[in-house]
């Protein structure tokens, strides 16, 4: 059948399946993806079906994870990486932001990163430190590299073929609380544009923009506020480098307000960016300043208190309201 109802964790290796089987050239690498399956899962039978030379344990050793991947990278392979928590990706670091990141510029164009990250990424699973951070403004600052995180079984599926047929390197953010969420996948649809935003649901009074597992949230508001007479865009971003600016536009200039919600903290995060731009380009449009909705500008709490430290339905219903009453 071409269409399943898939957790989101399914959809992900059924793509990295699709894509070891149609190009010899696809590897995956990363701690624990092969025997184990990944510590998700997310990897679960690959090894035993294309063998230890295209799906391989690594040490614990993300910098050399992500330094052997840019080196296949230059004999032509394309390497899947996964880096097996969001706060392990920083030991590899320097090779993504001063390397992978800058190859394509420093040989003029004449080579090619085709090299995905995988981050499982986001809190909301009562995981210890270093388990649960949502970096990805860290990368999105950073000119070379494409960021992008599905919110939805069918986006991780194409989404994740988009990202290895990629020549360019893409850190493919994966919301870890949403891995067994299920829905619907068409494995033989024509995906849109990889950095494209999708219009979530329709709504006429004011625009909720997110993506990865905020999305979810951002939909249940969506409905909530129905109860009340509100009607509300809801906007599934998809990628946060680059933006769809016009597609957040579009919504905005018709909502008159906007509302940006994300997991990770507020400060410097990338709703501040799309703030700034939204107030360029709709400045006439606007009713109500655009309001942004995240976590604390803090650590990553213990599990006990991320219910408190993540955004969820009652914060983003309060930045509604707050941003109705201009």
């Amino acid at each position: 059948m071409s269409v399943q109802k898939l957790p989101l964790a399914k959809a992900i290796n059924e793509s990295l399946r699709k894509a070891l089987e149609t190009d010899p050239k696809v590897l995956i690498m990363g701690e624990d993806v092969g025997k184990l399956g990944g510590v998700f899962r997310v990897t679960d039978g690959l090894q035993k079906d294309f063998g230890e030379g295209r799906v391989i344990d690594t040490p614990l050793a993300e910098s050399g994870i992500v330094g052997t991947a840019i080196g296949l990278a230059l004999r032509g392979y394309r390497p899947v990486v996964e880096i097996q928590f969001d706060g392990f990706v920083f030991p590899a670091y320097d090779q993504i932001v001063t390397q992978l990141a800058k190859m394509h510029a420093r040989a003029l164009g004449k080579i090619k990163m085709p090299v995905v990250i995988r981050i499982p990424y986001g809190g909301g699973i009562g995981a210890v430190e270093h388990h649960s951070e949502s970096p990805e403004a860290l990368f999105a600052h950073v000119a070379g590299l494409k960021i992008v995180s599905p919110s939805t079984s069918s986006d991780a599926y194409w989404m994740m073929q988009q990202a290895i047929q990629s020549d360019d390197p893409v850190i493919f953010f994966e919301p870890k609380r949403r891995y067994w969420d299920k829905s619907e996948v068409n494995t033989e649809a024509i995906p849109g544009p990889l950095h494209r935003a999708r219009v979530a649901r329709e709504g006429t009074d004011l625009t909720l923009a997110a993506y990865g597992p905020m999305v979810k949230v951002c939909l249940e508001a969506a409905t909530a506020a129905e109860e009340e007479g509100r009607s509300l865009e809801v906007l599934d971003l998809r990628s946060m480098s680059p933006i769809d600016f016009d597609t957040i536009q579009t919504s905005v200039e018709k909502t008159r307000r906007l509302v940006v919600v994300h997991e990770a903290p507020v400060f410097y995060g990338s709703g501040a960016e799309i703030a700034a731009r939204v107030t360029e380009r709709c400045f006439y449009h606007l009713e109500a300043p655009v309001l942004r909705v995240g976590g604390y500008h803090a650590p990553y709490p213990p599990a006990r208190l991320e219910d408190e430290y993540l955004p969820g339905l009652d914060r983003v219903l309060d930045a509604v309201d707050r941003s109705l009453a201009y």
